[in-house]
C-alpha cells in the first residue's frame, strides 16, 4: 500500500487568518504538509517558508494562477524554489478566461504544455486542478479537460470532489488518465439538498464512497492527498475530521 503524503490546501481557511495560527494547528493535527494559493504567501513567500520550517511542515505543491506563468515564468520558479514545491498547480480559469469551442481549449492545452516544458527544464513538474466545467461535451463530443491534459509534460491534480460534481466516473477518468496524477484534491459533497458550506461537507460524512474509490486512488501512481472545502464554517473542524477518516482509510 502506498504510503501517503496528507496535505491541507490553505484556500479552505483563507477566511480564518492569521497562517500561524492554521500552520500551527494542522502540525498538531498532523499534516505533512500544505498546499498554499497566492493569498497564503502574497509577495513574501520566504517569509512562509519560514513559518513552514517552524511547524515542520512540508510544501510539495502550491496553486498558482496561469496568468502569473504568462507574465512571469521565471518568478513563478522563484517561488517555487522558495517555497520547495515539486509541482506548480494551475488552479482555475475564470468563466470570461475560458475558451469557446475544441480548438480554443487545444490552443489553450498546448500553452500549458509550454508552461510544463519549461517548468520541467528547471526541476518542476506541472498540474492543472479541475474544476466541473472541464467536462463539459464540446460540439465535437471533446472535452476541455481532453485537451488540457493532452500535453506529454502536464500532469493532474484531480479534484475528485469536482468530478462527481460534474457527475462523472471518477474510478473512470482516473483510469483515463493513468500517469498524469500529481496529486488529489480529496473533497466530499453533502447529501442531496444540503446547502449548508456550499454543499461539501467533511471527507468522510458525505456522498462520495471513499472504500470503492481506493483502488483506483492507489493505481493512479501518486502519494499527495490534499484535503480541501470550498467554504467550511469552521476550518478546524473539517481538517480534524477529514484527516481521521483520511488517515483510517489509507491506513486500513
Amino acid at each position: 500500500m502506498t504510503d501517503y503524503r496528507i496535505s491541507f490546501q490553505l484556500y479552505s481557511a483563507r477566511s480564518f487568518p492569521p497562517v500561524e495560527a492554521q500552520l500551527e494547528t494542522l502540525a498538531a493535527i498532523g499534516f505533512d504538509a500544505v498546499e498554499p494559493y497566492g493569498g497564503a504567501y502574497g509577495d513574501d513567500p520566504a517569509g512562509l517558508r519560514k513559518k513552514l520550517d517552524a511547524v515542520g511542515l512540508a510544501c510539495p505543491s502550491a496553486h498558482i494562477g496561469l496568468a502569473d506563468l504568462d507574465a512571469d515564468r521565471a518568478a513563478v520558479v522563484d517561488v517555487a524554489r522558495t517555497l520547495g514545491l515539486e509541482t506548480v498547480v494551475t488552479p482555475f480559469l475564470l468563466p470570461d478566461q475560458r475558451p469557446d469551442d475544441a480548438d480554443g481549449w487545444q490552443a489553450l492545452g498546448a500553452r500549458l504544455q509550454e508552461h510544463a516544458a519549461a517548468l520541467r527544464e528547471s526541476g518542476l513538474k506541472f498540474a492543472w486542478h479541475n474544476h466541473a466545467f472541464e467536462y463539459a461535451v464540446l460540439s465535437d463530443n471533446t472535452r476541455p479537460i481532453d485537451h488540457l491534459l493532452a500535453g506529454p509534460d502536464v500532469m493532474w491534480e484531480a479534484d475528485i470532489g469536482w468530478i462527481v460534481r460534474a457527475d462523472r466516473d471518477v474510478a473512470a477518468e482516473l483510469s483515463r488518465f493513468q500517469g498524469k496524477l500529481a496529486a488529489f484534491h480529496v473533497k466530499d459533497l453533502a447529501p442531496e439538498g444540503v446547502t449548508e458550506d456550499d454543499g461539501w461537507t467533511d471527507v468522510g460524512a458525505g456522498t462520495v464512497d471513499w472504500r470503492a474509490l481506493l483502488p483506483a486512488i492507489e493505481a493512479a501512481g501518486t502519494d499527495l492527498l490534499v484535503l480541501e472545502h470550498d467554504a467550511p464554517s469552521d476550518w478546524r473542524s473539517f481538517a480534524e475530521n477529514s484527516f481521521r477518516f483520511l488517515t483510517g482509510l489509507v491506513g486500513e
